[in-house]
Formats: structure tokens, C-alpha cells, sequence
């Protein structure tokens, strides 16, 4: 079940227009969402979060970006970013999400460097895609740990690598946001510059284990991700769907007597485009409730549950995609005007598919588990 309310979704779908012009979700936009708690969908009750299922912040997201791709980009970062309070500190989970006004996010790749320093890290770095930051109170960056001159590695070999928070104030923001889609995201570039981050302040997905107990945090963390891109592209799909029938059923193709939605072709593109939506988020649901219910008795999520999951997220994202294509195309001339709502939806769900978390090597990996073949599965 959506956490949106209604008027709120109404609300940012009639304003999607000045979402894009401004490349960021207006401050009071955030704060309304806020004040519902869907920023903190994801954090420990213990701390006021919502702790809620991850069908449920699935469909949150899915619902925010039907109203607005970019608005539900947003909803996606901040309040999958928030599930790092379940892992961080006690001490620094209170500081930061206690407020129940509060917004975090960042950017997970180690685009930084922190040098251990006492009991802490002195980090330095520059992150692309700090989606939403305008809006947050804190903010984190990914960043490989070096000690002693040299990066520290995991006892896999792999490097180490852990997400650094700092409140906004430490960070510079760079607009470098000029792009084709998901304009309204403000996903600026973000560096800090030797700020000290306390090692409380500080977690990893892969070494660290939750300190909250709830079955929401034995969920696969990087499924989770994975599976809020797909909600925000489910949600851009239908939106593209609705705004397809708007235009089907008021325009009438130049020459022609009969409106487009009168058109045989138009309905066969329309039955196979609804169709395939509602194909993938089957799919997609199916395998959040086969994880969710491993999670739930407390069993640890085996490789092929989780990398399921992962499939059912990338086949949803560039479904979607697809599905916006099919109907920008339907659409004809009027879909390439910068008011029509089907180019933006087409311009946004192609943005979605550029995300490592859904991109194509996403299938290489989840393919070589159902081959039986050894996979490193650390970011399943």
C-alpha cells in the first residue's frame, strides 16, 4: 500500500512542469513528503521511522513517480539512503534521523578517499549524482579507506569501502546537472574537502552487519536499491500510460476522421505495452514477497533469492523503458514538444536504465548464478 496520499500526488503531478525547470523538487514539496514520513520509510521505528516493508516503499516510490519521474527519484534516494540508520552508531542514527523532518542522501559509489585518522577518517572527494541533495540535512559519499599509505582491502581482497556522512553545511554543491532526463532531481555533483567523519558516522553494506534487528534489515540492502529504481520506473511507465490515453482519445491524427485511441494499431500497441507493465511488476512483487518472507522468520536470503531479486528489478527498469518508448512513438508529433508529458516520461525512464544498480552487466551477474558458475555476490 502507497504512503502518497492522494492530494499530494495531484499536487506534484500538477506542478511536474516546474519540477523539471527548476532541475530540483522544491523545497516544500520535500517538507510535504517529509511530514508524511516517506523520506523515512526505511528507518528503525526505534529511531520514529516507519520501518515499513519493502513491498510497501516499492509501491511508495512507484506511486511519487507516477505522479513525477523526478519526484520519485528523489523519494527513492532519501529513503533508501535512510536505511543506513538501521547500521550506523547509535549515538549518530539519533543525531540524524530522530528528526523526523529530516532528509539524507548521497551517493554509495567510493568516488572519495578517507585516510583513518585517530578514531575517525579525514575524507576528501568529488560524487556525481547526488540526487536530491539541495534538500538534505546530511549527506554521504562513498569512499575507499586508506591506512598507513596504502588502501585497505577486505579479507576478500576486495577494497574497503564505507559510506561517510557529514552534515550538508561540509559539503560544496556543483551544478553540473544539465542533462536529458530526470531533470528535476538536482543531482548535482557534491565534494568535501578534509572533513573529519567520527567511525561511528560511518557504514558498509557489505562488512558491517545492522544494528537494528527488524526483518527490513535482513532484506539484501543492494535488492532494495535496486528494487526503488524499478518502482520509480514502474511508476514513470504508468504515468506515460495515462498520459497516452489523454492524448489518444482527444487527438485526431492529421487527416484521419477517427482519434488515435480508434486506431487498430494504436489499441494492439496499448493492449501489449499494458500488458508487459504488468508483466514486470508481477515479477517484480513476486520476488520482494519470496525475500521478504525468508526475511520475516529471520533465515539468511540465499544467492538465488537475492539475485532474483536483482533480475526482476533490471527487467522491470528497461521494461519500463521500453513501454515508454512504445508510447512516445504512438504519440506521433506531439509527443517531441517540452510540454508534452510523454517525451518527459520517455526522456526520464532512459535516464533510469544508466544505473549500475539496473544496468546490463546486471544480467551477467544474475545470469552466472543460474549457471551454477562461482560469483562474487557481495552486491547481490
Amino acid at each position: 500500500m502507497s504512503l502518497l496520499p492522494p492530494a499530494l500526488a495531484r499536487e506534484i503531478e500538477s506542478r511536474a512542469d516546474e519540477i523539471e525547470a527548476a532541475r530540483r523538487l522544491p523545497n516544500d514539496l520535500a517538507q510535504q513528503l517529509a511530514r508524511v514520513g516517506i523520506f523515512s520509510m526505511a528507518v528503525p521505528t526505534v529511531y520514529g521511522g516507519g520501518e515499513r516493508t519493502p513491498a510497501e516503499i516499492v509501491e511508495t516510490i512507484e506511486a511519487t513517480a507516477r505522479a513525477d519521474g523526478s519526484a520519485g527519484w528523489c523519494v527513492m534516494i532519501a529513503s533508501t539512503t535512510s536505511m543506513n540508520a538501521a547500521y550506523l552508531d547509535d549515538e549518530f542514527a539519533r543525531l540524524i534521523y530522530s528528526d523526523p523532518l529530516m532528509i539524507t542522501g548521497g551517493v554509495f559509489a567510493p568516488m572519495g578517499k578517507a585516510v583513518v585518522e585517530g578514531d575517525g577518517y579525514r575524507v576528501t572527494g568529488r560524487w556525481q549524482w547526488a540526487s536530491g541533495s539541495q534538500n538534505c540535512g546530511w549527506l554521504l559519499g562513498g569512499a575507499l579507506v586508506f591506512d598507513d599509505g596504502g588502501m585497505r582491502s577486505l579479507p576478500n581482497g576486495a577494497p574497503d569501502a564505507r559510506m561517510m556522512y557529514w552534515p550538508a553545511y561540509d559539503a560544496t554543491l556543483i551544478d553540473t546537472w544539465h542533462v536529458t532526463g530526470l531533470k528535476g532531481t538536482g543531482s548535482l555533483d557534491m565534494a568535501v574537502d578534509s572533513v573529519f567523519v567520527p567511525a561511528g558516522r560511518t557504514v558498509s553494506l557489505i562488512s558491517d552487519k545492522p544494528r537494528a534487528s527488524g526483518p527490513l534489515y535482513k532484506f539484501p540492502p543492494f535488492g532494495l536499491l535496486a528494487l526503488g529504481i524499478a518502482g520509480v520506473a514502474l511508476g514513470n511507465a504508468r504515468g506515460a500510460m495515462d498520459a497516452f490515453v489523454a492524448l489518444a482519445t482527444a487527438k485526431k491524427p492529421q487527416g484521419s476522421r477517427k482519434t488515435l485511441a480508434e486506431r487498430a494499431h494504436t489499441q494492439m500497441q496499448v493492449a501489449e505495452a499494458e500488458a508487459s507493465l504488468l508483466a514486470a511488476r508481477a515479477f517484480l512483487f513476486d520476488a520482494i514477497e519470496s525475500a521478504w518472507q525468508l526475511a520475516k522468520v529471520g533465515d539468511e536470503i540465499p544467492q538465488n533469492v537475492r539475485a532474483r531479486l536483482r533480475m526482476a528489478a533490471t527487467f522491470a527498469t528497461r521494461t519500463a523503458a521500453d513501454i515508454t518508448r512504445t508510447l512516445y512513438d504512438l504519440g506521433g508529433g506531439s509527443a517531441v514538444y517540452l510540454n508534452n508529458n510523454l517525451q518527459r516520461r520517455f526522456r526520464d525512464a532512459h535516464v533510469m536504465t544508466q544505473h549500475i544498480m539496473v544496468a546490463p552487466a546486471t544480467w551477467e551477474l544474475t545470469g552466472r548464478t543460474l549457471l551454477g558458475l562461482q560469483t562474487e555476490d557481495s552486491m547481490l
